[in-house]
């Protein structure tokens, strides 16, 4: 089968409202007694803290994993901080257009492919079109259906894999029958309520799609730099191999985040280049802002605002972690760890606007928390 609609186990998981626990149900905790005394007096050592949250006493809790502190139950806090989070399904639509030679159609297909095998997890819902499957048509309904079914708490993933092509005017990508402009997709994009989205258009002359799509709460990645980057893309393939690399997770989480596929993918493709000693035809590009005077960049880093939205949208949970979030109560804490993981990064980057007191004690606040929640992850 050429195409088809993929909903992962656990299509839709139920929705319900969680009811408040007793004042008295999460108790306070002495476990910090264990910790070196900097790390106990919190924001008076915050810089001894960010550098124990790489490499910590294995009886101190580690912000990202590690430590053997046992804590009291947070789980019905976690739940109540996850909120509507601990329900939300992602929703991935993956389109590969037309190749236009034997070659380019299987390596556009098999892409596909593989990204369904790659984010099939209890709370995806998968679209895979490729081959004659993926006509104009299909991707209009396929994103229809994503409108009716989806909710601002969830997340959607749009993944283009092809052709592209850029007249001075319209951005489209190749498909069968009649072509797809990046204004049509950007138009299907709105009506779906889901207030976390990624566009990732790995096509050639992708960029000229950049400044129709972008949109505040959208990450959007492009495998060039403008519209007359028209040569083939190999910005696809390294994508797809972040997500089955685990050294693409360079915080080492266990997640495997938007950023960090985007900027393994951007690293493999330069590298591509200079060992094959050919000129780069292609240079990708992220924006995650939505303000109408960017144009995205190469390199997202707090110095130019660019990367933060992309590193608090995680797309691959690996090993253990995919594991233990088939379980309600582990899926709350995973939940509140991606949330308090976002907040330490845009503290970060708001660091040079702060007050340095200020700073130091909201930092050493959150990886406090952070580390108190990993804890309860690794029992």
């Amino acid at each position: 089968m050429t195409g088809r609609y993929q909903p992962a186990a656990g299509y839709l998981p139920a929705r319900r409202r969680l009811t408040k626990p007793p004042q008295d149900t999460i108790l306070p905790h002495k476990a910090l007694s264990n910790c070196p005394q900097d790390i106990r007096q919190g924001d008076t050592a915050v810089m001894n803290l960010e550098r124990r949250s790489s490499d910590s006493s294995p009886l101190c809790p580690h912000p990202r994993g590690g430590g053997s502190l046992g804590y009291s139950r947070l789980g019905l806090l976690i739940l109540l901080a996850a909120g509507l989070s601990l329900h939300a399904t992602t929703y991935y639509v993956t389109v590969a257009g037309l190749g236009g030679e034997p070659d380019y159609e299987q390596r556009f297909a098999s892409l596909a492919q593989e990204m369904e095998k790659l984010l099939k997890a209890p709370d995806a819902v998968i679209v895979t079109l490729y081959g004659r499957e993926a006509t104009k048509a299909k991707v209009e309904s396929a994103l229809a259906d994503v409108a009716r079914e989806a909710k601002p708490e969830d997340a959607l993933v749009v993944m283009l894999i092809g052709h592209g092509s850029f007249d001075g005017v319209d951005y489209k990508i190749e498909l069968p029958g009649p072509d797809m402009t990046a204004i049509e997709l950007a138009s299907l994009l709105d009506r779906i309520p889901a207030t976390r989205q990624l566009v990732l258009n790995t096509t050639s002359a992708s960029g000229a799609s950049r400044a129709v799509l972008m949109k505040p709460n959208r990450v959007v990645v492009t495998a060039t730099k403008s519209g007359s980057e028209k040569n083939a893309t190999v910005f696809a393939r390294y994508f797809v191999e972040a997500l089955r690399d685990p050294a693409a997770d360079t915080d080492k989480n266990q997640v495997i985040s938007a950023l960090e596929a985007y900027t393994y993918a951007q690293q493999k493709t330069a590298a591509y280049y200079e060992t094959n000693k050919r000129l780069a035809t292609e240079h990708p590009m992220l924006e995650d802002t939505g303000k109408a005077n960017s144009d995205g960049v190469k390199t997202p880093s707090p110095e130019n605002g660019q990367g933060l939205l992309a590193a608090r949208f995680p797309l691959l949970r690996l090993g253990a972690v995919q594991t233990i979030a088939s379980t309600p109560e582990k899926k709350a804490l995973l939940a509140r760890r991606d949330e308090l993981e976002g907040q330490i990064d845009q503290l970060k980057y708001q660091k040079a606007s702060m007050p340095p007191d200020d700073y130091r004690k909201q930092l050493a606040a959150l990886l406090l928390d952070l580390a108190k929640t990993q804890a309860e992850l690794d029992k």
